[in-house]
């Protein structure tokens, strides 16, 4: 199945985020309805640093690493106000979480919103590349293998977290392209649909919508999206340079409107361009 997302602005402003705990606990960011997630706390984390460099180097990651199905469109940008679909009643624990409540979040969540038991069509993640469209140059390949046959097997370790490490002139890209392959299970996916909303500390950097759509059982799945990553202002740039980590994301996905998987994000942009290193080594 291939299917080019279409993305749309639903949710409404995020405003006075909590920081959250000291930097270096996983588990921060700003709570809010559902702030206390509903069997996340205590998951074991499977941290996995992902660098990039840039497209004149050739350090872009390849094999079997796991990763958290990042994927991105286009939305509102940074300090912009989100056209809200519906004021969804109160969450309350126990209660599915739908769109409509991760929409209204005011930031990065402190727990998993889901347990990996949830991911009941056994949707896996095989691989995820992203190319930037002017030069064409790949940024990230990253594989994990899987086998020939498609199995109805439940992955004990999903690895919800990861770390990517790039360099600062990854936040001067205009348009990316951001593919993603997956296996479902023995169960059809109707209205698969990957929200993820991308923050710097309390502000809001960009939230991305997207339609998947329908995939039907024991299938191999590609998906590519275009999209436009936010305009920054020198000084928020600058921050987020000199801030590893402090840029964080939640990918959150929906089957039929109901949470199936919750992953998460955290963000460096310090590492060395290739150009400044060629300089230093000629010199």
């Amino acid at each position: 199945m291939e299917t080019d997302g279409t993305a749309v602005a639903p949710g409404q402003s995020v405003d006075a985020a909590d920081r959250g705990p000291p930097e270096g606990d996983r588990q921060h960011g700003a709570e809010a309805p559902l702030g206390e997630g509903t069997g996340g706390a205590g998951d074991p984390e499977v941290v996995v640093e992902v660098t990039w460099t840039g497209p004149a180097g050739d350090t872009s990651p390849s094999g079997e690493e796991e990763w958290n199905g990042f994927l991105a469109g286009t939305a509102e940008g940074p300090g912009e106000e989100e056209q809200e679909e519906r004021v969804p009643p109160e969450w309350k624990r126990g209660d599915p979480v739908t769109p409509q409540h991760v929409l209204r979040l005011r930031g990065y969540t402190r727990e998993f919103l889901c347990s990996p038991e949830d991911n009941v069509y056994n949707i896996n993640f095989s691989r995820f590349k992203i190319r930037e469209l002017q030069s064409g140059a790949v940024i990230l390949d990253i594989k994990k293998h899987c086998p020939t046959e498609i199995k109805d097997v439940f992955d004990v370790d999903p690895g919800r977290f990861i770390q990517y490490h790039f360099s600062p002139s990854f936040l001067a890209l205009k348009e990316i392209g951001a593919t993603l392959e997956f296996t479902v299970g023995r169960r059809a996916v109707n209205r698969l649909r990957l929200i993820e909303r991308h923050f710097f500390r309390n502000l809001l950097l960009k939230t991305f919508d997207f339609e998947i759509g329908f995939c039907i059982p024991f299938s191999r799945n590609t998906c590519e999206h275009i999209y436009s990553l936010p305009d920054l202002d020198p000084s928020t740039v600058a921050e987020m340079v000199a801030s590893p980590f402090e840029t964080r994301s939640d990918s959150f996905y929906f089957a039929n409107n109901r949470l199936i998987m919750h992953h998460k994000a955290e963000y460096s942009f310090d590492q060395p361009d290739p150009s400044s290193s060629s300089s230093s080594s000629s010199s």
